[in-house]
């Protein structure tokens, strides 16, 4: 569904050389592997279900990767931010899940999508009309971005504007051409943006600016955009982000809620935590899970990042816990 997933590089989430936070790495080697933690309880085996359940991250191991609006600053008019900021304010990660499950699993095209949502959530009333012109709205090409890129089209054409949703790719392809206003708006995430610029001004190993206070990720962001004719409109509740997953008949054995319950009840040797290869070493990933949470699983399965591998081994019993991507529509309630 998308081409980025939040491993992170060093002790936060930042970003590779595509702009992307990303899982690649050293490559690791497939099957089920011992972690290098040792857990000695007794652990939580897997168990099998239909229903995929995220874990509160309760102690903010991961950072704030909030839906966000991006606008070229020539035209960031008041009318236009005040549209793109009533999207924001309509959503939220149940609804960013659903949204995506309408797409990916009941198959409708974005653009439908985002109509049904519109209308179910009054998006367009009260908007008011700016002083009109053409736009470009960019997407990423996943799925989630087209789709958030016609909620955008659909409050900008409401606030007068004339409208074309354009998919460009990565976002080393669209951020460039939204600093020289080839596009005006695009669809973005707070921590991934952040860092993006942040990393793109000072260099790979620049000292990370997001954090897992939103606030702060907004500000740092805000100054990075400041700095290259970018402007940002309010963040959205609305997050994809790294998180750990269980069968909600799992979580039920286990009276699980959160992360710190996996640790205090599953650390230990039947506990298998399945991810990509690299997962192991990443501070986002298992190497953050024993830091934050001194949750120790009895074993690793090297399989993907947030995608069908990991949340089939979930679902068929083949693992306790695995990594997957807030917003997945597979995580909708069915």
């Amino acid at each position: 569904m998308r081409v980025r997933t939040r491993l992170a590089v060093g002790a936060v989430g930042a970003i590779t050389a595509a702009g992307l936070l990303t899982g690649c790495g050293d490559a690791g080697s497939s099957g089920t592997d011992a972690p290098e933690q040792g857990a000695s309880g007794a652990g939580c085996a897997p168990v099998a279900g239909d229903q995929l359940v995220v874990l509160d991250d309760d102690k903010k191991l991961q950072d704030t990767d909030n839906v966000i609006p991006a606008v070229n600053a020539d035209v960031a008019n008041p009318q236009l931010v005040a549209a793109l900021d009533k999207v924001s304010a309509a959503l939220d990660t149940p609804k960013l899940i659903a949204l995506n499950k309408a797409v990916v699993v009941d198959r409708k095209t974005p653009k439908a999508a985002a109509e049904e949502f519109a209308s179910v959530n009054n998006l367009t009333t009260g908007i008011a009309k700016g002083p009109g012109g053409q736009l470009v709205v960019g997407a990423g090409n996943f799925s989630e971005s087209q789709t958030l890129a016609e909620l955008y089209n659909i409050a900008l054409t409401a606030a007068g504007y004339q409208v074309r949703v354009q998919q460009i790719g990565s976002r080393e392809l669209y951020e460039p051409a939204l600093e020289k206003g080839e596009i005006q708006v695009v669809p973005e995430y707070a921590a991934t943006m952040a860092e993006f610029l942040n990393t793109k001004a000072n260099g790979k190993n620049a000292t990370p600016v997001s954090s897992p206070d939103l606030d702060k990720t907004v500000a740092a962001l805000k100054a990075a955009g400041d700095k290259v004719g970018i402007t940002f409109g309010t963040p959205s509740t609305a997050q994809d982000q790294n998180a750990f997953a269980v069968t909600s008949a799992f979580a039920d054995k286990y009276g699980l809620k959160t992360l710190s319950d996996l640790a205090a009840k599953c650390s230990g040797k039947a506990t298998v935590l399945a991810g990509p290869p690299e997962c192991p070493q990443r501070p986002k990933c298992q190497a953050g899970l024993v830091q934050v949470y001194d949750f120790k699983a009895g074993s690793f399965s090297s399989l993907d990042a947030g995608g069908p591998q990991t949340k089939n081994a979930l679902k068929t019993g083949a693992a306790s816990v695995g990594l997957v991507l807030s917003s997945d529509g597979a995580l909708a309630s069915s």
